[in-house]
């Protein structure tokens, strides 16, 4: 994962709004996607308004790769049709009266086919090029706001909650898109939303958001562990990531085996499309997560992964919990027990243990 730079997107800002007054002071990284998350109402959105230039910081500054996009102290301030950013919205907002292909067209600097195909191609819309924008579903028109968005070679993509109101299958498919979408562009990505599992499944870096105020902003996976912040990522429910890559299916069983950095391996459900060597990230809810001293041969558990105890503490609203940090071949995970359990079994800080995973608690992919 990539580390702040200066070479990034800089922020420090102070902003009234009708409720609280926005406050960030922020370093992004350069590729990756940055996640914006909190509440309804935490700043997120007004936050990427500000970055878009949509709105005029009261006061502060605004930098991407060096270059100021708003400075309040020397009175500069760029418009954002001039700031070469492309910016995708809860609602597609393409032009009625052109068809995809001219919609596609619009922002485009230059004419430039191979790149006007690559991108059609990357987000599936061969097919829709010749229709209009009122005969797409709600999710092929936000692929075609999302490419004309491309299109127009951004030095980067804000989304603001661009799954919003779609349904599952729907939701599933444009999450799929911009999965492969993030993973083959090198431009970074400020991406909103209040979905957990939107952003496990997707984001590198996280910037946590409440009543205006930067909570805490890091790596994905590193403020995942950080017990202190459990009250503000309630909706990820302690939930670890784990960095696997497919070693093989079993087709008799339905399954598909995953090898960690170290050469342990898990077993989930079926990923039939997933090639040998594949990358899979996985979700694991830490009440998925059980404790043993040493390896169960005769357990329901199939995966059981040898961890070492990095760190322990007690909830600060659950007195009678004990959270736990394991470290799995470099990578974390965290575990919740019972402070008696912890207590009778003995565990202590540089232990090593065996984590008991269910099979089910495995669920994203990149």
């Amino acid at each position: 994962m990539t580390e702040p730079a200066s070479e990034g997107l800089q922020i420090q800002v102070r902003q009234q709004l009708d409720t609280f007054q926005l406050e960030a002071d922020l370093s992004l990284p350069q590729r990756g996607v940055t996640a914006l998350f909190g509440v309804s109402g935490s700043g997120k959105t007004s936050l990427l308004r500000l970055i878009a230039g949509l709105d005029r910081p009261q006061q502060g500054r605004i930098l991407i790769g060096g270059e100021p996009l708003a400075d309040t102290g020397r009175g500069l301030f760029v418009p954002p049709q001039q700031r070469h950013l492309g910016v995708v919205f809860q609602e597609a907002r393409l032009f009625p009266h052109y068809r995809v292909r001219g919609n596609l067209a619009y922002g485009m600097p230059r004419k430039d086919r191979t790149h006007f195909d690559a991108i059609v191609r990357l987000l599936g819309l061969g097919h829709l090029l010749d229709r209009f924008p009122a005969t797409l579903s709600g999710g092929e028109a936000r692929r075609v706001a999302i490419g004309r968005a491309l299109l127009s070679r951004p030095r980067m993509l804000l989304m603001d909650e661009p799954l919003s109101g779609l349904d599952g299958p729907r939701k599933q498919e444009l999450l799929d898109f911009i999965l492969q979408l993030t993973r083959q562009i090198d431009i970074p990505v400020i991406y909103v939303s209040h979905d957990p599992e939107e952003l496990t499944a997707i984001a590198d870096y996280l910037v946590l958001m409440d009543q205006g105020h930067v909570i805490a902003d890091g790596p994905l996976d590193e403020l995942l562990m950080r017990f202190d912040l459990t009250p503000y990522l309630g909706g990820f429910n302690a939930a670890s990531i784990l960095e696997t890559q497919v070693q093989a299916h079993d087709l008799e069983y339905h399954l598909t085996l995953l090898k960690l950095a170290d050469g342990q391996t898990l077993t989930v459900p079926l990923i039939g499309d997933a090639p040998e060597g594949h990358p899979i990230r996985l979700r694991i809810p830490v009440r998925e997560v059980a404790l043993a001293l040493a390896p169960q041969p005769h357990s329901s558990y199939r995966n059981q992964l040898e961890a070492i105890i990095e760190d322990a503490a007690v909830p600060v609203d659950n007195p009678a919990a004990m959270e736990l940090r394991l470290t799995i071949g470099g990578q974390a995970l965290r575990a919740r027990l019972t402070r008696k359990s912890y207590d009778e079994m003995g565990l202590a800080q540089r232990e090593t243990v065996t984590a008991l995973v269910r099979t089910i608690a495995f669920a994203q992919r990149p």
